[in-house]
This record gives structure tokens, sequence and C-alpha cells, in this order.
């Protein structure tokens, strides 16, 4: 994958200097705006592969300026940085067309695990990649269509739940990469708050049994981050 051109807005001058000088020195291209207005038109002028905004900003909200953008360009990767992230707030960032939330205070190393999350969605929508019809892990094949998981040497099968199939599915297709837990709670419980965090748990723990036949497949949790699937 190429070189990542970002366009970071925010009006916080301290935390654009801390985050545009660690991705850069981690290998992104780094443009930035201090407000709304400015962020809108050095969109035009850039063309960045992901745009990284501020919700509350002068002059321009960042909930405005996507709006905007969205008028033209639909496809461009938009991840909301926000100080508070109510159910409300996160609907209506997605109703305008964002790809995803990062609540404050983050780690950089989220943040950057986030942006190649988002630019992995983008490549593949680019190449418009066809969703498997099953994934071969270890001595299991996982059917996503049927949501089905055997275990091949004795033809046992399993059928899963839609979430458990669901999240199976993003973690195969994240070739390894960790899927942010946050995006697999906002797409299929529609919330990331605490008690559907406990649920997601629970879902995770009932994947790792139904796997548990081979201990070469393993679904592990990056602290803090999300998880990834690891099949040797």
């Amino acid at each position: 994958m190429p070189t990542i051109k970002i366009l970071l807005v925010e009006d916080e001058k301290t935390l654009v200097q801390i985050v545009s000088e660690t991705l850069r020195s981690k290998g992104f291209t780094v443009e930035t705006a201090y407000d709304g207005a400015e962020g809108l038109k050095r969109f035009f002028e850039t063309h960045p592969d992901v745009l990284i905004a501020d919700v509350m900003m002068p002059r321009l909200d960042g909930f405005e300026m996507v709006r905007r953008i969205r008028k033209t360009d639909d496809h461009t990767p938009v991840l909301f940085l926000t100080a508070k992230s109510t159910p409300d707030d996160v609907v209506t960032g997605f109703e305008l067309g964002a790809n995803d939330y990062l609540k404050k205070p983050f780690a950089i190393q989220e943040l950057i695990v986030r942006i190649k999350a988002l630019m992995g969605k983008a490549y593949m929508t680019e190449r418009l990649e066809p969703e498997q019809n099953e994934y071969t892990l270890g001595d299991y094949r996982f059917t996503p269509s049927s949501q089905m998981l055997e275990y091949l040497p004795k033809g046992e099968t399993t059928s899963l739940s839609h979430r458990e199939a669901e999240i199976l599915r993003r973690l195969c297709r994240a070739h390894g990469e960790v899927v942010p837990m946050q995006n697999l709670l906002l797409d299929l419980w529609g919330d990331d708050d605490f008690f559907n965090a406990r649920s997601f748990q629970v879902f995770i723990t009932r994947l790792r049994r139904a796997l548990s036949k081979d201990p070469r497949i393993r679904i592990v949790n990056v602290r803090g981050t999300g998880y990834k699937l690891i099949a040797e």
C-alpha cells in the first residue's frame, strides 16, 4: 500500500503538533488545518486518503464540514475525534458519512490502527474485492453465508449465531490485522457502551470455544484496541 496522506483538522494546536509529528515519524504524510472552514478548503486542495476531524471547531464544526464534503465525495474515509460520544452524536456522525469515531483522549497507536483499518476498507472497496464464500482456518472451514463452522478432521459442524458469524467474518477479512472493538460494537450492537462491551466478550469466548480443537487458531486481544485472528 502506498504512503497514506492524512488531513488532520483540529483546533487544539498542541494536539495537532503531537499527532502530526508522530504520524509523520511512522511514515504517513500529514496536512493540517485548525478549523472546519480551513479544513474544507484544504480537503479539496490536497485530496487526502483519510480525513481526521474534530467535531467541535470554530467557524465550521466537523459535522457541517463533512456534510459539505459528502455532497461531492462519498468515498474518502472520515474519522471523527470527539471529547464526547453520546449515542446521538455517533448516529449524527455516521448519518453524515463518517466511517469511525475515536474518543479523546486516545492512544496514538489506536489512531494508527484505525487509520490502517479505514484504508484497508477503502482499498478493498476500490478494488471491488468480493466477499469470500468460505475461509479455511487451520482444521476449520468457515462459511459466512450459512454461518457454519466445520471441523474438517471429523466433519463436525457448528451453527454460529448472526453476531458470532459477523465477528468471525470481519476477523477473517482483516487478514491477521487488528479489528477495532469499537467498530464491531457500533456496527453489530449499534452502541459501544459498557453493557454491549460485556456482551461482546461473551461472543468472543464462544468463538474461542468453537475454534478450540485446533490450537493454532487464536483470537487475540490487543489491549485497549481490538482483536485479531491468528491462524498459523
